[in-house]
């Protein structure tokens, strides 16, 4: 559900900030001063086309941003998540568009593209009145509506998982036969296994090896340095340290004797000449027992060398060499006992093909019933909206191709005839911004709570319509608002009466500035818009008196 809705230097207006609540929210306002910026803006945080025009004159850049409540809306959840923007179940969409045309957005103040806008608005809100950003066009979205009037989801999938299971199994299938491949696969991964099998080494052995070659290139140097080490510490020289620190123990020992405080000192110039003496043995024993065999270096050289040459084949980092060994020799192993596992596979594809054959006939048989019960509620509610003799049909038909399809062995569009007379025609064909607006208020009313959308923008849809069809429409708006959020944009007092809240857009001039100003109205308030909508600039005491029974009949139905 929308919560709210901020912009500033957007267009007409220099800053707003509009709350939401659930059911029928209306917005009013005289011509001109900007009722449907407030569908304008929703729909650019929808990932609609933005340029600079929509930028206040004088301003460097505009700003728009709504939250939303996802508390009923599972399908955003799951999708930010797996997106990496979910922020413990808020939702906020922002953007910025710049006076040089260029935009920015973010989704919970992370940076994000258009086409994520338009992914995530699709399952927050639905515009209704333009050609544009309305999923009700797409044939995919149909059969989806179909589905969901039928109440058969579980059937659908069934059908999807069916569908989706034959595939995976198709793909093994080909995998595992390998066609006229399939030998030149087995060569190549024999090749692959034996060589990887010789040379490559888990990581911890790996290690070792390139230890091994660092020690035995440097094994010349390293005899030398030990030993030159071993000659500084106990050597012939007179500096070297073991003579040095001789002769200091044996002047620090004439000071003890005067002095016993500093025997401590002696004990620790004794601990000094032992260990003194065990890293002069020690170095000495290394530099003799130093691997200088040139035959053992050979050897690691070149296995270290055929390792980078199959590592540069393979593309991996040396240490990874022993994991394709491993997936290797498993595929190779699935190949070579294809044989009975083929014959298990294809068995069971027969299986999932029949099992698939039944749930999508059932299926079918469930949309072809609901189709016809679904054209027949709309096409009554099409004559109570003002569109006498207008009729939806909704047509069924089969999808091209054999195989199992995810969505069933149907396809769906919707046809409409707006006028008696005329045949019907696909409703993204349609023209009429006011009749596509009427007709897709039919719909949702018949498939009321039937869809996850919970935020539903109605923009024109009492174009060309008045009287008693204008006061069936706002009480159609008012039933789908007690289902979910509705936000409806109108010029008729018949239609504003009828909602929950209501917004008051108007346009205040001073000198050469313009300034839109959308204010919620309280009952008084109302009752003045109402009155306005009525009876023009001269409002009379009749006319309010007929703005508050409109108001008082709305919400005492």
């Amino acid at each position: 559900m929308l919560t709210s809705l901020y912009v500033r230097h957007f267009a007409v207006v220099e800053e707003a900030e509009v709350t939401f609540g659930p059911g029928l929210t209306v917005v009013s306002g005289e011509t001109g001063a900007g009722k449907s910026l407030l569908v304008d803006a929703l729909m650019l945080l929808a990932g609609a086309r933005a340029d600079s025009g929509m930028v206040r004159e004088g301003c460097d850049r505009a700003e728009l941003a709504a939250e939303f409540d996802l508390s009923a809306l599972p399908d955003a959840r799951a999708w930010l998540e797996r997106e990496e923007l979910d922020d413990e179940g808020a939702c906020q969409l922002r953007r910025v568009i710049r006076a040089e045309g260029s935009s920015r957005a973010w989704i919970n103040g992370r940076p994000a593209n258009a086409s994520q806008l338009g992914e995530l608005a699709t399952l927050l809100v639905e515009i209704h009145g333009q050609h544009e950003h309305q999923a009700l066009l797409s044939r995919n979205h149909q059969l989806a509506l179909l589905d969901a009037f039928a109440g058969h989801e579980a059937l659908a999938a069934q059908v999807r998982e069916l569908a989706t299971q034959w595939r995976e199994l198709g793909a093994r299938i080909r995998k595992l036969s390998g066609g006229e491949n399939r030998e030149q696969r087995l060569e190549l991964l024999r090749h692959e296994t034996a060589e990887l099998e010789k040379w490559a080494l888990p990581p911890a052995e790996l290690a070792e090896l390139e230890a091994s070659h660092k020690r035995l290139s440097n094994a010349g140097r390293l005899a030398e340095g030990a030993a030159g080490v071993v000659e500084l510490l106990d050597g012939d020289s007179e500096f070297a340290l073991r003579r040095a620190l001789g002769r200091a123990h044996a002047e620090l020992g004439k000071l003890a004797a005067i002095d016993p405080r500093l025997r401590a000192m002696l004990e620790l110039l004794d601990d000094a000449s032992i260990q003194l003496g065990e890293a002069a043995d020690g170095l000495g024993r290394y530099a003799q027992d130093v691997d200088l065999d040139p035959e053992r270096y050979t050897e690691v050289d070149n296995h270290l060398a055929r390792l980078h040459e199959l590592a540069r084949r393979h593309r991996l980092p040396a240490a990874e060499l022993h994991e394709r060994w491993a997936t290797r020799q498993a595929e190779l192993a699935e190949l070579e006992g294809a044989g009975g596992v083929l014959e298990k596979l294809a068995s069971e594809r027969v299986r999932l093909e029949r099992d698939y054959a039944a749930a999508a006939g059932e299926l079918g048989q469930s949309r072809r019933d609901a189709a016809g019960r679904l054209s027949g509620e709309v096409s009554a509610l099409m004559a109570e909206l003002g569109m006498a003799g207008g009729r939806l049909v909704v047509e069924v038909e089969p999808a091209e191709g054999d195989e199992p399809d995810a969505q069933g062995r149907e396809r769906c569009e919707l046809l409409v005839s707006a006028n008696p007379g005329q045949p019907p025609r696909a409703l993204r064909k349609v023209a009429s911004g006011g009749e596509l607006a009427r007709i897709s208020l039919a719909i949702e009313v018949a498939t009321l709570g039937k869809d996850s959308i919970g935020t539903m923008v109605f923009d024109e849809v009492d174009t060309g319509i008045g009287g008693a069809v204008a006061e069936v429409v706002g009480q159609k708006l008012r039933a789908l608002g007690a289902e979910r959020q509705v936000l409806c944009v109108t010029h008729l007092p018949q239609v504003a009466a009828q909602g929950h809240a209501h917004l008051r857009v108007s346009k205040h001039s001073e000198g050469d500035t313009t300034r839109t100003q959308i204010d919620k109205l309280d009952d008084p308030g109302r009752r003045d818009e109402l009155a306005r909508m009525l009876g023009g600039v001269e409002i009379s005491r009749e006319t309010r008196a007929h703005a508050k029974q409109m108001l008082e009949r709305a919400q005492s139905a």
